[in-house]
């Protein structure tokens, strides 16, 4: 069973969050650990998502307070298959990228880093400045995969769940767990059909 840490941030989008909550619910062969932070939790009302705290932790396996410095998920010989923080506000960004571990995010993210363990952050922020992209650019270069939530048309998506099942069907296929949530990239005549089709 894959062992999967999720961190909520209080950067704008935590839907992406919840969508990728639902897909991991859905696979019998993943287990997750969620930590929230503060402002995540207060993001989850002002959002109007139409989850409480209790439907958002209930789509989890087990859930820690981002105070809680002696969860398992903060240290090193809790053996997992990947940590996402999504969203991934810059303010953790900036906490992971220097090591703080000030809270259970921050030192969960670094623990990963630390146990050469896959690290996936999805950045919500427009535009980016210069210290926003100098502390990505050092995560990327500890092999942090950085995913921002950018929407394909291709796909000729619909409703925002369509545009947001992308995002999620690559967080999920960078955390090695097969889905199907977006149609995928089928060439150039498949593309053509589609809009005959429309």
């Amino acid at each position: 069973m894959k062992k999967i840490v999720i961190g909520i941030t209080g950067a704008s989008g935590t839907i992406y969050a919840l969508a990728l909550l639902k897909a991991l619910a859905d696979n019998p062969e993943v287990e997750t650990h969620l930590v929230m932070s503060k402002w995540a939790k207060e993001n989850l009302a002002l959002e109007a998502t139409g989850y409480t705290l209790a439907d958002v932790r209930a789509l989890a396996d087990y859930t820690y307070d981002e105070r809680d410095m002696g969860a398992r998920i903060a240290s090193g010989s809790f053996r997992h298959d990947g940590m996402v923080v999504v969203p991934a506000s810059m303010k953790s960004i900036a906490s992971i990228a220097t090591g703080m571990g000030d809270t259970l995010v921050g030192r969960a993210a670094d623990v990963t880093l630390k146990e050469r363990r896959p690290l996936i952050v999805v950045p919500r922020e427009s535009p980016f400045n210069q210290i926003h992209l100098r502390n990505m650019l050092t995560l990327a270069e500890m092999g942090v995969e950085i995913i921002p939530p950018i929407p394909a048309f291709y796909n000729r998506p619909k409703t925002i769940a369509d545009i947001v099942n992308h995002t999620t069907e690559k967080l999920l296929d960078h955390l090695g767990i097969d889905n199907e949530l977006s149609p995928r990239w089928d060439g150039m005549a498949s593309a053509k059909v589609a809009a005959r089709n429309d």
